[in-house]
Parts: structure tokens; sequence; C-alpha cells
């Protein structure tokens, strides 16, 4: 498990014995003299990657990388001439999915049964998404050149709405995971962001539409909104990310 193995990597750091210049390492990660211990982290993160890989979500993050390059490949796959409208809908389908998939990345069964772990939630949150970056930024990059050229539309606003969403459907996971008590809220958060995808167009008013053509001159105003998304997911990702001092529940303030 997950954070059985945190637990192992924090302990054997922070339980080893050793020598420096300063003095001898104590259990705080810190020498005799309060000098912090620079091997520590290196260790704690190496510790943590193997087991980590093996308790990630493979088989739903792929099936949404899978079915997203579907997406994207379909115009070469039947060989079928399309327009940057096709282009950009594909690409935005694909974005979705893959989206979809990274929802279940801070999944993990036994949540609740190891809940006191010496690693703190950032870095083993952190791990997990640097994990699964490179392989993002790879898949997104097949994405784009399996549309053809002339219905491509353009990269950089689409790399905007791709990491904005990516971001997005990781900062409700990480919310979900602070102020819940599912120890697998991908499902959930999967549901919503799908949801929203659906009624956003509908909903939103026309001066704020987040899905326009490049053509369309609210196309750049658009994709400043799309950048103001980013933000404010990244920050409330982070923030959530902060184990919590005191667990909020609203029942506690019933009693008061």
């Amino acid at each position: 498990m997950l954070d059985n193995a945190g637990t192992a990597g924090g302990a054997e750091g922070a339980g080893s014995v050793g020598t420096a210049e300063s003095g001898v390492t104590v259990g705080s990660g810190r020498t005799a003299r309060g000098i912090p211990s620079r091997g520590r982290p290196y260790d704690v993160v190496r510790a943590l990657l193997r087991p980590l890989f093996r308790t990630l979500p493979r088989r739903t993050l792929v099936a949404g990388a899978v079915l997203g390059l579907l997406f994207t490949g379909i115009p070469r796959l039947f060989a079928l001439p399309i327009d940057v409208w096709a282009g950009l809908n594909l690409l935005r389908a694909a974005a979705l999915t893959f989206a979809l998939g990274l929802a279940f990345l801070l999944d993990d069964p036994a949540r609740h049964i190891t809940t006191a772990v010496p690693t703190r939630r950032p870095v083993r949150v952190g791990l997990r998404v640097a994990l699964v970056a490179p392989s993002a930024v790879l898949w997104w990059t097949a994405a784009l050149f399996l549309i053809p050229e002339p219905a491509r539309p353009p990269v950089g606003a689409m790399t905007l709405e791709a990491t904005a969403t990516a971001v997005l459907a990781l900062a409700a996971a990480a919310v979900m995971v602070r102020f819940g008590d599912r120890a697998e809220p991908g499902g959930v958060v999967c549901v919503g962001l799908l949801a929203t995808a659906v009624v956003a167009p509908l909903l939103l008013p026309d001066r704020w539409t987040l899905f326009p053509v490049p053509s369309d001159p609210r196309w750049d105003g658009a994709h400043e909104t799309w950048a103001v998304v980013l933000v404010a997911a990244a920050l409330a990702g982070a923030w959530s990310c902060v184990e919590p001092l005191r667990r909020w529940r609203p029942a506690a303030f019933a009693h008061r």
C-alpha cells in the first residue's frame, strides 16, 4: 500500500543514525547541532517512487489516453478530410477524456487505515503528478500531430485549454481528499467534470464562452479566461494538498 510504503520510507529516513561533520543525525532528520540532514528528502522520495508507481490507477489513465488518441486519430484512420472546427472539437474531446482519467490519480483505497504517515501529503501528491507528467506531455504532443496540419487549431491556445482541464480535474480530486471522507474520489470528480463540460457551454453567457472557434473575435478573451481557470485551479489544488492541522467538519459548529 502506498501510505504503508511512505511509512516505511519515512521511518527508515527518520530513524537512521549517521555521522556528519557537525554531529550525529537524530530522529527528526537533523544533526545534533540542529542542521537539517540533506540526504533525507532524497531517501524518502527514492523509497516512495516504486511503491507509489505500483498504486497508480494505470488502467484508468491508459484508457483515458487511448480513447483520447482515438478521437484525434479518426481523420487519419478513416482518411477523412476535416476542417479547423472539426480538429478543434476532436482535440477538446481528447483533452477532456484524458482529464477524466486524471481525476482518479489521487485515489487510494488504503487512505483511511494509513492516515498517520511521516511523509507529508504534498510530497505524496507531487510524486504522483511527477510520475504522470512526462507521459501526459508526450500524449498531448501525439494528439496534436494526429490532427492533420491544415485542420490543426493554434497549438498554444489548445495546450492552454488541455492543461487547464487536466489541472482542474486534479484540483477537484485534491479538494475532495481534503474535505471529504472518500478514499477514492475519482468517480465523483469524473462525473462532475463531465457534467461541467456539458452544461458550461449552455449556461455561460455568450461573452464568457470558453469554447469559441479560432475565427471568433472572442478567441483571445476566452483563452484569457482559460488562463485564469488554470491559475485558480493550480492554487486551489496546491492549497488542498497542505494537510490541515484540524479536520474541518460542519457538525463541529452545531454544538457551539
